[in-house]
Parts: C-alpha cells; structure tokens; sequence
C-alpha cells in the first residue's frame, strides 16, 4: 500500500478493485442468466422426532443459549435439553451414545462446530436424525446447510417443521469432522494458547517461520495419483470449498458429493503466500478432490486442526469422507438459504461475451447482414 501512495496510484488501485468487483458481480449475472445452477441436496419429508435429545453448551458463541433462551424454546417444543458444564469435560460422544440407548430419535447440538461433529457421529452411526443449531461462533456448518447464523432460535422449527437432508461426514484419523481438518501452517497456529484471546495477533506471529520452513514437521500428502511434497499448508474438507473468487471463498456449494477437498499451498516465502491472494490460480497452490487423503510427517505426530479444535495425531493420517452417512434434520422454511450464485467460469464469460459481442456487429444498422435482412 505504501508503494502505491509513494506513486501516487492509491486512486487508481481503488478504482481497479471496485471495478473488478463490479466484473464479479455482472460475470455472475451473467451466468446465472444462461439458466447454470448448482446441485440443491434433496429434501425428505419425514414426520418430527418424539423424544429429541439436544447438547447446549452455554458459553459457545458469546453465550447464544441464554441469550436467545435456546433451552426454553427446545425444552417447549417437546425435546430434551442437555447442558454441558463449561468447567467440567465432557464426553459428549458418550453422553449421545447414552441419549440413543434411551431411546433418542433425534441428537442436537447447539455449540461449535467440533462439538456438532462428534454428536453427529454418533447420530449417523445409529442411523438417527442430527440437528443443527447455529449457537457457536462461525457455523461453517450451518452456513453450508442454508441456515439463519443470525438467529440459532429459528434452528429449532425443524423440531416441528422440519425436512431431512443426507449429507456426508468426513473423518480423520478416526475423528470426525463435518467442515475440514488441517495441517502444517494453520494446524500449527490453532495449537498456541493465545490463538483463541487474539486469532489475528498469533497467527501473523507465527506465519513468518512456518512459511518458511524454520519451525513445523515436513508434509506430504497423497490424494488419488497425486502426491504433494513439502507442502506448508494441507486442508481437506468434507466436500470442496469454491475458491473461484473472494466472494465464495470458504462455501461448499454441496455437502453430498461423496468427495473430500483438498488445497496445499506450497510457497517459497511471505512474498509467495500474499500472490495466492491475488491469483487464486498461482502455482503454489494445489486444488483437488478425492475421496481419501493420507497426509504424513517426517515426524511421529501432526499437529491438526480439527474443525477450529487443536488435536495432535499420530502420522500418517487417513482422511476419508462416509457419502450420505448423515442425515440432517433443518427447518423447511430456512430463510438462510439464498439461490446460490454460480460459479466464476471465465473461460465460459469469454465465449458468451464473444457470442454477444457478434450479435451485436451483425445486428447493428449498416451493417451486412443488417443490408441482406
């Protein structure tokens, strides 16, 4: 930015961005006019649980539970309202497989996005709905699933008023993850103390020697016939994220692909990583889809991060996604779920700009085939 001012060009970088933001948005009307949609999951209609059995955890989120008195509202609506001690640990896997022994029809969580994939584990291994309440702090999961982060209490009608969506389940090592797990340069950060008081201040701490090379294990990841050496960073993903441009990034247009994704960033420096911002098709970076993902370490444990949780798993770790193996109950009138827009294919811009660029010539007074007509 310095840079820019010292030449006097800071106008013209703003003028660039706002009209490059304005060929995202016209790009995507664009395609949204030629009739391109994406995949929706399918929804089943299926009568609403009997003995629901709901996890809250009362300080995720900024204490969402009480603050749109969640458990009211769950406990009114007929389910069963667990809450978990903040000081006190829990196994909540266990307290779920315990709910389903008796007889839970239906398992929630209202909390992070961790503690919705260990529950939802148990609900696909039981073959019970799973309910999504979108108490934690960013819900990528609830996101995805078109469901209003904004109000957790909305979440609930799918109690009385719900429909069913089979999505998939990712798991990594044996753990389960619903959003993604990574390795090397942000599985590193997650595992400081001080990332969850200051995420910014430690990461930018840390990124200088992990980016190159001065701390963390050496990876390698194998994806199908694809082997990835030295990445510094590996995220895989239960389905993949659009990358395409800044306004998608870190949505999945689909949960049900039966695919995990998978991006390594490999980058010589500090330099290297900021250009991945500006050219989403760098060279260091690797996008791909599989449906397993072994990731190994030239040391006998990786530091991981498990939908936002620090864990530490012994090497190699096996990723694999389970299709369809969950099935989410949501409100059937969700008002989190926008048409979403299509994806930023600019080599298809090209053509249809091409196509109307010669209608346009042909169709203009004066010209030949204007004369034949």
């Amino acid at each position: 930015m310095g840079l820019f001012a010292a030449a006097g060009l800071l106008r013209a970088l703003a003028v660039s961005l706002a009209l490059w933001v304005v060929a995202v948005w016209t790009g995507r009307y664009a395609l949204r006019s030629t009739g391109l949609r994406p995949v929706r999951a399918k929804e089943l209609r299926t009568p609403p649980p009997r003995r629901a059995v709901l996890f809250m955890n009362p300080r995720s989120g900024g204490a969402k539970v009480e603050r749109f008195r969640l458990r009211e509202k769950a406990e009114r609506l007929g389910a069963r309202v667990v809450l978990l001690d903040a000081v006190r640990h829990h196994d909540v896997a266990e307290l779920a497989r315990r709910a389903v022994a008796d007889g839970a029809d239906l398992l929630g969580v209202a909390g992070g996005d961790g503690t919705q994939a260990l529950v939802a584990a148990v609900a696909a291994e039981h073959g019970v709905p799973f309910l999504v309440v979108a108490a934690g702090t960013r819900n990528h999961f609830a996101m995805d699933l078109g469901l209003d982060r904004d109000d957790p209490a909305a979440c609930l009608d799918a109690l009385t008023d719900g429909v069913e969506l089979r999505v998939d389940l990712g798991f990594a090592g044996g753990r389960p993850f619903v959003n993604n797990v990574s390795f090397g340069v942000y599985g590193a950060v997650v595992q400081s103390p001080d990332y969850r008081e200051d995420k910014v201040g430690t990461a930018l701490d840390m990124l200088p020697d992990l980016l190159t090379r001065q701390s963390g294990p050496r990876l390698t990841a194998r994806a199908g016939d694809t082997t990835l050496t030295g990445p510094q960073a590996v995220l895989v993903s239960n389905n993949p994220y659009r990358r395409d441009d800044p306004f998608g990034l870190g949505r999945r247009e689909r949960l049900d692909s039966g695919l995990l994704g998978v991006l390594g960033v490999r980058v010589d420096g500090a330099a290297a990583a900021a250009g991945l911002l500006l050219d989403p098709e760098a060279n260091g970076l690797t996008a791909l889809t599989a449906r397993e993902v072994v990731v190994d370490a030239d040391s006998p444990t990786i530091q991981v991060g498990i939908d936002g949780e620090a864990l530490v798993l012994p090497a190699p770790v096996h990723c694999r996604v389970a299709p369809g193996a969950l099935r989410v109950r949501v409100p059937r009138l969700r008002p989190g779920v926008p048409e979403a827009p299509p994806a930023l294919d600019w080599r298809r811009l090209r053509k249809l700009a091409a196509a109307v660029g010669r209608t346009a010539v042909t169709g203009r007074p004066g010209s030949r085939h204007a004369h034949q007509r």
